[in-house]
């Protein structure tokens, strides 16, 4: 299976929607895996509508595949500037490379890295007990070992 010829027409299928394409692999005996996200949100019914576009345009019978089209999972680390984007305002989980864990909210996001803002205690000079203070952290995609949403009830 070409790969590169499947990315591109995912891509294209996925153009005119909020849509978007988070990663795709190839594996052994051509298991093909996609994984999509959306702005808003993917239904079964996309992925669906996505699955019968790949079949109609690579023909099984001159390759063999399976395939398996689904979305990014609230608890898949985000991947890609977009996912960030979309997530801005909520409360992420972060790995740095250097295995520190942190939670904070996500203020913001862009091709180059993000911003959480975190609370944590700091006793001020002089002061009897500590308080609670904001701080607002950047990080690189690359500086990261992974990002998840936090879901809380």
């Amino acid at each position: 299976m070409d790969k590169q010829a499947l990315q591109d027409f995912i891509v294209g299928q996925l153009a005119e929607t909020d849509m978007f394409l988070v990663n795709l692999t190839i594996g052994k005996d051509n298991k093909i895996v996609v994984e999509i996200d959306s702005d808003s949100s993917v239904d079964i019914d996309e992925c669906v509508k996505l699955t019968r576009a790949v079949e109609g345009e690579f023909d099984r019978d001159k390759e063999d595949y399976e395939l398996e089209i689904g979305s990014a999972g609230l608890t898949s680390p985000l991947v890609m500037p977009r996912q960030y984007r979309k997530y801005i305002g909520e409360n992420v989980e972060v790995l740095t490379a250097d295995g520190k864990k942190m939670k904070g909210e996500l203020r913001s996001a862009d091709e180059e890295g993000f911003v959480i803002a975190i609370s944590k205690k700091v006793k001020p000079e002089g002061a009897k007990r500590p308080v609670m203070i904001e701080e607002e952290i950047t990080f690189k995609y690359e500086e990261i070992k992974y990002t998840k949403y936090i879901i809380e009830f």
